[in-house]
């Protein structure tokens, strides 16, 4: 069986293609740096990441790019022997605009090497590209209309103008021929990500609508021809979970159709799983997918005959077998890359944030600018990918003044972050505090929870961060045994909903190291390993 979610931890926005037995998920990433996750299976049971291709310079920086800005929604297919890959770089998601650009690289394999993009257009966001039978190509986007009521964080349906539809001449490297606005959404609302499947001579589209909280679903429209007129699915949304407030699968929506081999069908999409009587979901949304029958009216249906989608669903009968991949919970820094689990934020130039050389056996974090920059921020860290976890590190860290401070980070913005860290004070010299913004938006203003920070000798110290759904309790150990801090601390507000709500933040929970050095010095701290135990 396979069981949903299939990729757990922020992995929104899944676009699904297969190329012989082998099925591939891109998604989005956000302003996490490299962009884009590229997830492999053989059996949709099983995946595993392979690749991030926006790496270089060339390709992608984000400094500057807004909190939840960056890459947004990318569209993964494969056509004329190559592996196209188009995605949106958002420079401003507040107020009326949204500074969105679409661009499109390509590579002979997944691994790469992928090009350079090439700008297309900057219209809309969740770009995709559709590889007719006939040779020809169509690039879609949502339009953005700015002469409307949609505000950041209020998402209003007269901004979400409908879906362009446009040829792509991949030779000339430019869309060409008329512009056709070919969907206008239903009276749901707010449609975007739109996604192409054709079949029997019908075009078959997904786009999501509602926004991408609680209301989010899946909606389908049909044409016998490419730009329209469509035609609504008899259910509108085969898939959601609007109106199911119990369903374990909440804010489904965004996804795209895939068959297998021998004809089976599935629809990936989003969905998050709220704490237990919260409405907050740290995970953030995550990838699921659901098993789907053509039913002889010619639209697609989940195979179970309702709208809800599911946790448990059954695998494809032609199903290659692949080994789960479970990365070892002991990280050492022994090796001359990042783990692959880990990201840091927005800058194409990490050699400033951080080094795996400059003190062998060691991850060397340069303490740049302050926890929650837009520019230079060194954190490096992974997604929370259980409700229950415990992360630990030793850092070694000698702090000069109090603007310099490394250590461990429950971390989604600017506004929402625990950070535990080594410090200076001119009273107690070398100490420990903890620095948290619980969810102030738009000043982001910090609390400082400890009663006083706690005086440390000299030498390495071990951190250790335990969350339990929506409880975080901070601990250390600085040779004479581990002891917890005080207070506990809301982990939830390290969520999509916390802060500015449901629609104003689309990321998920990270954890990991963080240094920063506010006085420009670049003060480094060294980090000897790093552990993620779930449960």
């Amino acid at each position: 069986m396979i069981r949903n979610p299939i990729l757990p931890g922020f992995n929104p926005d899944p676009s699904i293609c297969r190329v012989g037995p082998d099925y591939y998920i891109a998604t989005s990433t956000f302003e996490w740096y490299p962009g884009v996750q590229i997830h492999h299976s053989t059996d949709l049971v099983n995946w595993r990441l392979v690749k991030r291709p926006l790496e270089r310079a060339s390709q992608l920086d984000m400094r500057g790019n807004p909190d939840s800005g960056g890459i947004w929604a990318p569209c993964l297919s494969y056509a004329d022997g190559l592996f196209w890959l188009v995605y949106t770089d958002v420079k401003r998601l507040d107020g009326n605009f949204k500074d969105a650009h679409n661009y499109i690289v390509t590579a002979p394999a997944v691994e790469g090497p992928w090009s350079d993009p090439v700008h297309v257009n900057s219209s809309g966001f969740d770009p995709s590209l559709f590889h007719d039978d006939d040779g020809r190509k169509w690039f879609l986007n949502m339009v953005w209309n700015h002469v409307s009521h949609g505000i950041g964080g209020q998402p209003k349906h007269p901004s979400f103008a409908g879906i362009l539809c446009q040829e792509w001449d991949a030779a000339a490297g430019r869309l060409v021929g008329p512009l056709t606005n070919i969907f206008p959404g239903s009276a749901h609302g707010l449609v975007e990500a739109p996604h192409l499947y054709k079949r029997e001579g019908w075009y078959y589209l997904t786009t999501a609508e509602g926004g991408t909280g609680y209301d989010h679903a899946v909606t389908m429209a049909r044409s016998r021809s490419i730009l329209g007129p469509y035609e609504l699915h008899p259910d509108i949304h085969p898939i959601t979970s609007k109106d199911s407030g119990q369903a374990p699968l909440q804010r489904a929506g965004h996804g795209q159709i895939v068959e297998t081999p021998s004809g089976e069908v599935y629809h990936t999409h989003l969905c998050a799983r709220p704490l237990p009587g919260l409405r907050r979901s740290p995970l953030g949304r995550e990838t699921a997918i659901q098993k789907c029958e053509w039913r002889e009216d010619g639209w697609l249906y989940l195979a179970d005959g309702a709208t809800v989608p599911l946790v448990d669903v059954p695998s494809p009968r032609d199903a290659i077998p692949m080994p789960p991949a479970e990365p070892p919970a002991r990280r050492d820094f022994d090796q001359a890359d990042l783990p692959p689990e880990f990201q840091w934020l927005r800058t194409p130039y990490p050699e400033r944030l951080f080094s795996l050389t400059a003190r062998p056996g060691h991850l060397r974090l340069f303490g740049r600018e302050s926890i929650g920059s837009w520019f230079e921020q060194a954190l490096v860290a992974r997604r929370q990918q259980h409700f229950v976890f415990t992360a630990e590190t030793i850092v070694d860290f000698t702090p000069q003044s109090f603007q310099q401070a490394a250590g461990l980070a429950l971390y989604y913005n600017r506004h929402k972050f625990h950070f535990l860290a080594v410090t200076h004070t001119p009273k107690l010299g070398r100490c420990l505090t903890a620095m948290s913004c619980p969810g102030d938006w738009p000043d982001g203003r910090m609390i400082f929870p400890l009663a006083a920070p706690v005086a440390l000798p000299d030498g390495p110290v071990r951190l250790s961060a335990k969350v339990d759904h929506a409880g975080l309790r901070f601990a250390y150990d600085a040779g004479d045994g581990l002891r917890a801090l005080d207070p506990e601390l809301d982990a939830s507000i390290v969520s999509d909903e916390a802060g500015r709500g449901e629609h104003g933040s689309f990321t998920g929970a990270f954890v990991g190291m963080m240094a920063f050095d506010t006085s420009g010095g670049g003060r480094p701290a060294d980090f000897e390993w790093f552990d993620y135990r779930p449960g």
